[in-house]
């Protein structure tokens, strides 16, 4: 069995300072000497980061939407059996998820799933007794989730916290187990797509710094530990020693970064050696690439660049014409379009695998959770696999999505579902074995994914 004491870092609302407390969190107990075992709550992949940086291991993804229970269960004892303590960062309000009828995706249900307690962030900026309750109605929303205590973030002064703490003496189930102050050097930097990568900003080290005196100074980290339940759960599943069957190439660079840890692990334990490359520095593909996969991330911040690497274009380009597999979400997709405009209205020549065009907007385009429906037998599998993943994106087709079927042999293979039920527009753009979305699916949602993937690597192999 695995058993290690974790909690739950839940917020009242997105904005409530949750990452702050989490990553603060996270470097007071690296700190201390503690290997932290961290997530991420939903479908982020920039808060995972900042987790990484904060502890020196990677974090991990648990979604109760786009994965089952045994899957989040699974997922969770197998990173958290090598730590000492676990920590989980919740994803924008504590019981927001998929839809306003069910707790699904939400952190709350995350929290039952693995029968960890939860730390409550509240943004108590310009409010007094009315914070007591916010809290109330949280507390008491879900009677099946046990509370660790409350944080108050954007504590304005000693008034300020004194009145806090006057409100909650009417809610003695909810201990205030600190409180943060105003201070914008606890800010993490954000851009369009949330938080700022981490390596994106020199002073990153500083602000987790900060982070840490102050959740040291602020809360008791000690007494917080000694309250942590031991969250015990079977052992994972080993998986079977598997010599590569096939190489794959994984654009990783400042570009192309957002993964889900998982695909990559679920991919290896399927057969693929992990081969990483950079679209923006490399002026060649790695040899004996048996498929290419092209994950998200900000290639409209690079878009010079990456046009620029004329070599790399081409070669990716070629690649895609071989017949041997590629798969390409949303950053990656733009990258294989003919052209991407950024947002101040400057165009560049992308790989050109595909007759469309990306275009930056001020606004998200497209946000929510995805499943996605194949139509025609493709690199995952065969006509009628079923994947859940998520959508976001700033950029926009130049044209009306159908005009880009009229490319020769581009197809439309998604049947895609959101939270209103079916969605109209194209999705899941294939041409030959290669294959686009907007749409970042996570594998773990699906079993025979990453198999299927593989398969078909080895099939164009032979």
């Amino acid at each position: 069995m695995t058993a290690v004491p974790g909690l739950v870092v839940a917020g009242t609302a997105s904005g409530t300072g949750k990452t702050s407390l989490a990553v603060g969190l996270l470097a007071a107990l690296t700190r201390r000497g503690y290997r932290v075992a961290a997530f991420k709550a939903g479908p982020d992949f920039l808060d995972p980061k900042h987790h990484q940086a904060a502890t020196g291991r990677v974090s991990h993804n648990l979604d109760s939407w786009m994965l089952s229970e045994a899957a989040v269960r699974d997922l969770f004892s197998r990173q958290a059996a090598t730590a000492d303590v676990a920590v989980v960062e919740g994803v924008m309000g504590l019981y927001d998820g998929f839809s306003g009828a069910s707790d699904a995706g939400s952190t709350a249900r995350l929290a039952r799933i693995l029968g960890l307690p939860l730390l409550l962030a509240v943004d108590a900026r310009a409010m007094g007794r009315s914070a007591a309750a916010l809290v109330k109605g949280f507390a008491e929303f879900d009677p099946d989730l046990e509370f660790l205590g409350v944080v108050f973030n954007q504590v304005g002064g000693e008034g300020h916290r004194e009145i806090l703490a006057q409100a909650m003496r009417s809610v003695p189930d909810m201990p205030v187990l600190g409180y943060l102050p105003r201070d914008p050097a606890l800010a993490l930097p954000s851009r369009h797509l949330g938080l700022c990568a981490p390596l994106e900003d020199a002073d990153q080290a500083a602000v987790y710094a900060a982070l840490a005196d102050a959740v040291e100074s602020r809360l008791d980290v000690t007494r917080l530990l000694e309250g942590l339940p031991l969250c015990e759960l079977p052992d994972p599943e080993p998986a079977p020693p598997e010599e590569p069957l096939v190489r794959l190439g994984v654009a990783r660079d400042a570009a192309f970064d957002f993964y889900y840890e998982e695909n990559l692990r679920l991919l290896r334990a399927a057969g693929a050696d992990i081969v990483p490359f950079s679209p923006l520095a490399d002026a060649a593909l790695p040899p004996g690439l048996d498929g290419l996969y092209l994950g998200g991330g900000y290639p409209e911040l690079f878009a010079a660049k990456l046009s620029d690497n004329t070599a790399m274009r081409l070669a990716v380009r070629e690649f895609c014409a071989s017949g041997r597999p590629v798969y390409a979400e949303c950053g990656g997709f733009m990258y294989l379009m003919a052209a991407l405009t950024d947002a101040r209205g400057q165009t560049f020549p992308m790989a050109g695998v595909f007759p469309c065009a990306a275009v930056m907007g001020p606004r998200f385009a497209a946000l929510g959770y995805r499943e996605a429906v194949t139509l025609a037998p493709s690199l995952l599998g065969p006509a009628g696999t079923t994947a859940r993943g998520h959508e976001f994106h700033y950029s926009r087709l130049a044209a009306p999505p159908g005009v880009i079927t009229d490319g020769p042999g581009v197809r439309t293979i998604y049947a895609l579902s959101g939270r209103s039920g079916r969605l109209d527009a194209p999705e899941g753009y294939s041409l030959g074995n290669v294959l686009c979305s907007y749409v970042h699916l996570h594998f773990g949602s699906n079993p025979d994914l990453a198999p299927a993937f593989v398969a078909a690597m080895a099939a164009a192999h032979a």
